[in-house]
């Protein structure tokens, strides 16, 4: 006898968890979550420290690693499994794309991480993060310097476990040296590194002068300074971005007409414009003259090696004119490059775009505020060590008489009150004195705690000056930003040329034998 299907039972609907919306509404607060987050959490930079979120979790927790630049390199799958695990949620790829480019020489112009194996160049990736090291770079400590005196806000992290800090003390204004790089939804920014040197002394001119005028900043930045150098074409698009916060400006690369070889002139060049890489260029090349559109070279050489650097070898024919040569490459191959400025950047939270002179005011209300905060944090710390001092030097005076009372007293709270009635001190001295091991009591010297009592009261009255004088606090900036830059900064590495061909700021090196503009 066959057996009878059973029947599907109908579930009863729960009407309280099936809920009517509008789809358009949906979309809408959906997207603008998703734009919220990409803005704020991911692509937009931080006027104030000029990181991102990710760059400023990796910063942060390798100081807490203690990856100093004296101590040893480390893998940076470690510090990506770190990062990861504790500040940032998103993948292991986002975290190590950001590592990596801090430690690239070609990518910042005062590098932050200092990268130990293959991490990349301008036409190949880096090796797997299981395959290279890192550690901070000596710029790095000041980003991070001070960050345990209370200079900064902290906020909790993605799970709420840790504490991460909303922004980094930033002790020289990375955004404008290092520039920046994103596409968030519905904006994006690009702003191009600067020299160190030249934006310190903007800095110092506008805490003299905080109405100076934004010509007057723009003689003193006269123009970027690429990591890799080459040639920056200073024109109107310049002046547009530094006035407004966008514009634009031609890279070139660094060319030199030398004898190749006898009788035989040749192109050489020793720099490119910045994130262009030599096998694209040559890639270019070889494509253009395979179908004719590039004239009058014969062949081209790679000589690139690690200690002397970049050198391309261009050999022009016999009959050809090399500055002809050279004008069509520029024309034609990415040897000349444009760079859009956008100034975009976050400002209490909010993108905004910003000019040279705005900039410049975030950066320095930020470092202004770390300074005063750091001095309070201090202050309070020398008080307070001031104090149990005072009671230690009131204590030693009869030190005897301290050990017969505590040896006296039946328990702690008896001595405690013993020591305050007799020697005039306050529960915080008492307490300290009664914490301290016998050995260290009794051989606290008082010439010792003198001399420190004397340096803490210097420090304290020093401190005191700076909070109560507006003038002293500015200045106090000034001395920092000075001692940085004459630690870290660089001679310019970009050569400034006006459309016209005028040189306006020369690179470091020699360039006398310049025979192409």
């Amino acid at each position: 006898m066959a057996s009878k299907k059973s029947k599907p039972v109908a579930l009863p609907l729960n009407p309280e968890r099936i809920i009517d919306i509008d789809v358009s509404t949906e979309m809408r607060g959906s997207f603008l979550e998703y734009a919220y987050s990409v803005i704020y959490s991911r692509a937009l930079p931080d006027a104030r420290d000029g990181l991102k979120p990710v760059q400023r979790r990796i910063l942060y927790q390798m100081n807490e690693m203690g990856l100093r630049p004296e101590k040893g390199h480390v893998k940076s799958a470690r510090v990506v499994g770190e990062v990861m695990g504790r500040l940032h949620p998103h993948g292991d790829g986002a975290i190590y794309d950001a590592l990596v480019r801090m430690a690239q020489p070609f990518s910042l112009r005062l590098g932050l991480i200092d990268g130990q194996g293959n991490f990349g160049s301008l036409d190949d990736g880096p090796a797997a993060m299981r395959y290279t090291e890192c550690k901070l770079a000596p710029a790095a400590l000041g980003l991070t310097a001070s960050i345990d005196e209370d200079v900064v806000d902290f906020k909790t992290n993605y799970d709420g476990r840790e504490v991460e800090p909303e922004v980094l003390p930033a002790a020289f204004p990375n955004l404008l040296v290092n520039g920046a790089t994103g596409i968030a939804v519905g904006m994006a920014t690009n702003m191009p590194p600067h020299n160190l040197g030249e934006v310190v002394a903007a800095l110092l001119a506008l805490i003299e002068d905080p109405d100076i005028k934004p010509k007057e900043l723009m003689k003193i930045i006269p123009g970027p300074d690429l990591p890799s150098g080459g040639k920056v074409l200073v024109g109107d698009g310049v002046k547009e971005a530094y006035l407004t916060g966008r514009g634009a400006f031609r890279m070139r690369a660094t060319v030199q007409l030398e004898n190749v070889k006898a009788k035989k002139q040749g192109l050489v060049i020793t720099e490119l414009p910045f994130n262009v890489g030599a096998e694209k260029v040559i890639e270019r090349m070889k494509d253009l003259i395979e179908s004719k559109k590039l004239q009058g070279i014969s062949r081209v050489i790679d000589l690139t090696d690690g200690e002397k650097g970049l050198r391309l070898v261009i050999e022009i024919k016999n009959g050809h004119e090399p500055q002809k040569v050279l004008d069509d490459l520029y024309r034609l191959t990415p040897m000349e490059e444009s760079f859009a400025i956008n100034n975009v950047a976050l400002v209490e939270g909010r993108p905004q775009t910003l000019s040279l002179k705005e900039l410049l005011e975030v950066y320095l209300e930020h470092r202004i505020d770390v300074v005063k905060r750091r001095s309070k944090f201090r202050l309070e710390k020398a008080t307070d060590r001031l104090h149990l001092v005072e009671g230690l030097l009131l204590a030693i005076v009869d030190i005897d008489k301290v050990i017969k009372i505590i040896r006296a007293s039946d328990d702690v709270a008896e001595a405690k009150q013993a020591l305050m009635k007799g020697f005039k001190l306050s529960d915080t001295q008492t307490t300290y004195i009664l914490e301290m091991p016998l050995r260290r009591l009794t051989k606290t010297s008082k010439i010792e705690l003198q001399t420190e009592q004397k340096q803490l009261l210097e420090a304290i009255n020093e401190l005191k000056s700076i909070l109560g004088s507006t003038k002293k606090l500015r200045k106090s900036v000034a001395d920092e930003l000075a001692a940085v830059a004459k630690h870290f900064a660089t001679p310019r590495r970009s050569m400034l040329v006006s459309e016209s061909g005028k040189v306006i700021s020369e690179a470091a090196k020699s360039l006398e034998d310049l025979a192409l503009v």
